[in-house]
């Protein structure tokens, strides 16, 4: 056996960047023709949350959870389990996370955000919805491995993290603490996935 100083970062991660890209695919295959309606949703709930945010505040939190829930459910528990052991932990974290949006995302703050703030945020938001599915071509991955807002939870927890800094939210220390935790695993495991 090797000397545990001889190990690195990836030599702990279950599966290889190629069973990661076979997982994405199927769960694109299956869920098709949906990443284009979600898309579509995600740029209305954009547009409502620039010209409306009061009233979008409130029911982001519905929106945002249903999100996190087949996130949860139909990617950590049903997909991602089957080469991760860490899969159900994170499928429990995102099911907190959907109910969290449902009791505290749904009470909107009565001051809205600096206009600054919101508008980098919105712009995060349109990242996650309209950039993010272009990594996997532009890495040459193809198509196929795009990770699209609402399906994938890197995308996810991009959008929902817009959402939260550029509505008045009341709890908004409370609900980005999973999203930030959900991002800094995700990329740490692509880094470590595709540097190899």
């Amino acid at each position: 056996m090797s000397e545990w100083w001889t190990y690195r970062p990836s030599d702990f991660l279950m599966f290889s960047a190629r069973t990661w890209g076979r997982l994405l695919e199927a769960h694109n295959r299956e869920a098709w023709p949906w990443q284009f309606l979600l898309l579509a949703i995600g740029l209305a709930w954009l547009w409502a949350a620039l010209h409306h945010p009061r009233v979008t505040a409130r029911w982001s939190g519905i929106v945002l959870a249903a999100a996190w829930g087949w996130v949860a459910w139909a990617f950590h528990w049903q997909r991602h389990a089957d080469i991760n052991t860490a899969a159900p932990w994170l499928a429990g974290a995102w099911a907190l996370q959907a109910a969290l949006l449902l009791v505290l995302g749904t009470r909107p703050a009565s001051t809205r955000p600096p206009a600054w703030q919101a508008g980098a945020a919105l712009g995060c938001a349109l990242a996650a919805l309209v950039a993010y599915p272009l990594v996997a071509p532009l890495a040459g991955r193809g198509w196929a491995q795009a990770e699209v807002a609402g399906l994938m939870p890197e995308p996810t927890a991009l959008f929902t993290l817009g959402l939260l800094f550029a509505l008045p939210q009341r709890h908004r220390g409370l609900l980005v603490v999973i999203p930030v935790l959900s991002l800094a695993l995700g990329w740490t495991t692509a880094w470590l996935l595709w540097a190899r």
